[in-house]
């Protein structure tokens, strides 16, 4: 009767729902799904025998991981591509799923949940539309609304049941920061009534059924107050209002829609009849799907991201090749992290480097980091040690026979990686895949040290390894799909995002992102407030500001990696405002945190970093009353790493957008709530990019040209997702 339902009367008249979408890993709600339960409702209500319902899920994946954001994303796509839709349109389809979990929280029988793995987003709301919650005793288990990370609402009750249970404030926390649950919280919190061992949590929710033949929700009993209390003449709940907004506003600085929308929807819903509260709820969700925000978040963090660790850029024609031993090179800061996060996930590691006293010096790396997780309890010592037991320090090459890839992370000059490349080759053989995790130097001329160049390729992590999810693979001229399946592979065990670009100087990541911390160099040189270049950053959506972000990535690599360049490009190179700063600050020893000083200071005590006082005696700094207005510094910032970003699609560095905007923001964290610089671009429409571009370009140099290929997409009325079809079958 039903596609994505199972469903079951017993002989004592409750009806079971076993849920079980086909062709997912994991239930969401679809379509499907959506009418198969309205039709279930149907039955539960309209036949006598049925004295109630129990639901469940039929995977062992979970419950339920909410609404399927692809079915969201295409909704959103169709209003794009159709030149957009009535509000009334989309609010229609938005509150079809608010209106299903009403119909069944009201049907007149009583229904209890069975939770019985995790359930996030819509799974969740639907448990709250069901009188009895009872969850399976699994710390493991999570439970939460996070729609914000992908710029949305709960939007199926979500932003009105939760307040209603939870209280407003503990409410308003969850919501907007898309925080999880264990089981034993959510008890504590009102969320779920009941938790209990796995096996018998269909059958307490069976029992509670035939207990309560009159169950209805609190909030439709006369008289429901709720909990901590409501209302703008409620002083305590005014006062957390007037908290809320402001302490909303520091964290997203204004950028990220969804968040205000959740204080506006339970400010507003607390106040209404449930009836009119969830219609409220899908205004609210509504404008967010009709805002350009929520779909570009969704298409990255989430479709478009999936589809990358699926192996979408993966050549179809080569077998699985997962690395069971990986060769180490270099146990530095990089390699010492590669090594951990190849270990956690169970491949064995030959940690390699100068001398056993470097080596081990590596290993102790991850040492650390293991006891840090034991103590936490986030790991058992056992699971420990043996992690630990699959890394093995050495200072012999003859020590990475066995290995079936081989990882370079040695000093970031090309004689070095040259004579290690060199020696590993001789105890390995060519026919080894070998992948260099240089941030800098292309790939292609690394590759004339190995003897196979179809066989070399680029794996660049970024730092620090085991916190950061982005994997760049490189190919370089030469490279071939075995090595690149072979890398992609790599990437998937160590469960992180890869995007495949192709070599040039810098790459992608770190092309692009050198031109934001150059861009606040530059604004130093010309006397601009090194505050102000800060704050301007950070409200731009950066995570840190430029000279805080410089600092940490070392003065001094950035004042090696310009001579590289100069070496190798000769006349070709072309000075900027921003090399005269880092020479300067070169000069100085201020080579940024790890010197205790850069552009800020850092206190010997470990006292909170502050800007070093003496950038403007050493770089001029303009008057209060010529300071450039904070949205043009923020123009700037951003302009400078579109302007790039474009580049490196019109040489080929990039072949997808979907690569560019997923490097972009999991590389160097640009902007999340824009979906990345090709959404950012397509949001506000190519001409006025080239526009834009051209202004700044006249004002503060050629850097900020636009490239032709930005010009002819104008022209054209072209956007990147529209034409990147095309240029792939190209």
């Amino acid at each position: 009767m039903f596609d994505t339902i199972k469903f079951d009367v017993d002989a004592d008249g409750v009806a079971l729902l076993v849920i079980d979408v086909p062709g997912q890993s994991m239930n969401v709600i679809t379509p499907d799904f959506v009418r198969d339960l309205n039709a279930a409702i149907d039955r539960i209500s309209g036949e006598d025998a049925i004295k109630g319902a129990v639901i469940t899920s039929g995977k062992d994946s979970g419950f339920m991981a909410g609404a399927d954001l692809k079915w969201i994303g295409g909704l959103i796509a169709s209003v794009r591509a159709s030149g957009g839709a009535s509000a009334g349109q989309i609010f229609e389809q938005a509150f079809s799923l608010n209106a299903v979990f009403r119909r069944l929280e009201t049907c007149g029988k009583p229904v209890a949940i069975a939770i019985n793995g995790l359930a996030m987003g819509g799974g969740l709301e639907l448990a709250l539309a069901c009188h009895y919650r009872v969850v399976a005793d699994n710390p493991k288990i999570q439970l939460g609304v996070p729609e914000v990370l992908v710029g949305l609402l709960p939007g199926a009750g979500g932003t009105q049941r939760l307040p209603r249970l939870m209280g407003i404030q503990a409410a308003l926390m969850t919501m907007a920061q898309g925080k999880s649950l264990h089981p034993a919280e959510a008890k504590a919190m009102n969320v779920v009534h009941e938790v209990a061992p796995a096996a018998e949590i269909v059958a307490r929710a069976k029992a509670w059924v035939l207990a309560n033949p009159k169950a209805v929700q609190p909030w439709d009993v006369k008289g429901f107050k709720i909990p901590g209390g409501s209302g703008p003449f409620n002083p305590a709940i005014a006062q957390l209002f007037m908290g809320a907004a402001p302490m909303v506003m520091k964290e997203t600085l204004g950028n990220y829609n969804a968040p205000k929308a959740i204080l506006s929807a339970v400010y507003e819903g607390t106040q209404l009849p449930f009836d009119r509260a969830i219609r409220l709820e899908s205004k609210y969700f509504t404008k967010l799907l009709m805002d350009p925000q929520a779909g570009n978040m969704i298409r990255t963090l989430f479709v478009n991201k999936q589809a990358a660790e699926r192996g979408a850029r993966r050549p179809k024609d080569i077998e699985k090749l997962p690395t069971k031993k990986l060769g180490m090179l270099g146990a530095g800061l990089m390699g010492a992290g590669i090594a951990y996060v190849s270990a956690k996930a169970g491949i064995e590691v030959v940690l390699l480097d100068r001398d056993m006293a470097s080596a081990e010096k590596g290993k102790d790396y991850s040492r650390k980091l293991v006891e840090k997780d034991v103590k936490r309890g986030k790991l058992s010592a056992e699971k420990g040690e043996a992690l630990l037991a699959r890394i093995t320090p050495t200072a012999d090459f003859a020590d990475l026979k066995g290995c079936d890839l081989i990882i370079e992370a040695v000093f970031e000059d090309r004689a070095v990686k040259a004579d290690a490349t060199q020696k590993t080759e001789a105890v390995m053989g060519a026919e080894t895949i070998f992948g260099s995790n240089t941030s800098t130097l292309p790939i292609t001329s690394l590759a004339e040290s190995w003897s196979r160049q179809e066989n070399f390729i680029g794996i660049h992590f970024f730092s620090p390894v085991e916190k950061m999810p982005l994997v760049e693979i490189i190919t370089g001229r030469n490279t071939g799909p075995k090595a690149i399946a072979k890398a992609l592979d790599y990437v998937a065990q160590i469960k992180k995002t890869p995007i495949v670009v192709n070599d040039s100087r810098g790459f992608y990541t770190s092309r692009c992102f050198g031109t934001y911390v150059m861009e606040g160099y530059t604004l130093v040189g010309e006397g601009v407030n090194p505050a102000l270049i800060e704050n301007c950053g950070r409200q731009a959506g950066m995570p840190v500001g430029p000279l805080a972000v410089g600092d940490e990535t070392a003065i001094d690599l950035a004042w090696k990696i310009k001579k590289q360049t100069m070496l190798d490009l000769g006349d070709a190179y072309r000075p900027t405002e921003g090399d005269r700063v880092v020479d300067r600050m070169y000069e100085l020893g201020r080579y940024g945190r790890k010197a205790g000083k850069g552009f800020y200071e850092y206190p010997s005590d470990g006292g909170k970093k502050y800007l070093w006082p003496d950038i403007a005696r050493e770089f001029g700094r303009l008057p209060e009353d010529e300071q450039p207005d904070p949205a043009l510094v923020r123009k700037r910032l951003i302009y400078r790493q579109l302007a790039e970003c474009a580049r490196c699609y019109e040489e080929g560095v990039l072949t997808t957008p979907e690569d560019g905007d997923l490097g972009a923001i999991f590389g160097w964290g640009f902007a999340p709530f824009t979906g990345g610089p090709f959404s950012l671009m397509d949001t506000i429409g190519i001409a006025k990019v080239v526009e834009e571009l051209d202004r700044l370009a006249q004002q503060y140099g050629e850097r900020f040209n636009p490239p032709q290929l930005l010009r002819e997409m104008a022209a054209r009325g072209e956007t990147f997702y529209s034409t990147a079809g095309a240029r792939k079958a190209a």
